[in-house]
């Protein structure tokens, strides 16, 4: 297991003390990982506050409740764990439905794009087709997606391009573009909207940045500072098509 999946496990609570304390010697050593230890904990608190106040529907606990034996007096102790339980087994079992049909916050793309940038970081490998010519990069999308994205060469301005993957944002699956700058990658979400003009945030320690071109939204995400993000997408916004 490497030292960033160990960060994982810590932050969730998952790691024995043994090694809880030698992970904590770790971070304390290394910026990077401590970085990476903040990145998470945003993002855990931010899906908490996410969740925090919704409530799974009165039936579906009671189906719960049924099927675990676990209808008891409320006084008596064992009832809040139980509670507590049907409530997690709840969001779990019911995540596909009940999630997609509550109502969605503003920022939920951009958190979408966030979490697909994450867990591509996760993943063995951050693309799905690994080339630096756009040429191989634009046709690999095609018949993968419903319009490849455009693909430009920014190579002089310091973003040479990686590769590409296909994200699902809203239940759709879309182009992503993986450019790196030094030792940080950049992913480029293209997903069909209205023109707009670049909007920049940050989510869970990630900056994000959002602008719309031809038909198009671009969302790029990295943990770049935001004034290298910013010349990132001044770069490819003011690269020619055929670059």
């Amino acid at each position: 297991m490497t030292d960033n999946l160990l960060v994982h496990a810590y932050v969730d609570g998952e790691l024995d003390p043994a090694h809880a304390l030698e992970l904590e010697g770790a971070i304390a050593a290394d910026v990077a990982l401590a970085a990476e230890r903040n990145r998470v904990q945003a993002l855990r608190d931010l899906i908490r506050g996410r969740l925090a106040h919704e409530r799974a529907p009165a039936r579906l606990v009671g189906r719960i409740e049924s099927v675990l034996g676990a209808r008891r007096e409320r006084s008596r102790p064992s009832w809040g764990m139980m509670a507590a339980a049907a409530v997690l087994a709840a969001v779990v079992a019911s995540g596909s439905t009940w999630l997609t049909l509550r109502p969605q916050p503003p920022n939920t793309t951009a958190e979408m794009v966030v979490a697909s940038h994450l867990r591509a970081l996760m993943a063995p490998q951050p693309i799905d087709v690994s080339s630096s010519d756009r040429h191989t990069v634009k046709p690999w999308f095609n018949g993968r997606v419903p319009q490849a994205p455009r693909v430009v060469d920014l190579t002089n301005e310091g973003f040479p391009l990686v590769g590409g993957r296909i994200d699902v944002i809203d239940r759709m699956p879309v182009p992503t573009l993986v450019y790196r700058h030094r030792q940080h990658l950049i992913s480029l979400v293209a997903i069909p909207a209205a023109a707009n003009m670049p909007e920049r945030q940050t989510i869970a320690g990630y900056n994000v940045i959002e602008w719309s071109d031809n038909g198009v939204r671009y969302w790029a995400v990295s943990d770049l500072s935001a004034a290298d993000l910013d010349s990132f997408a001044k770069a490819f916004r003011e690269a020619s098509p055929d670059r």
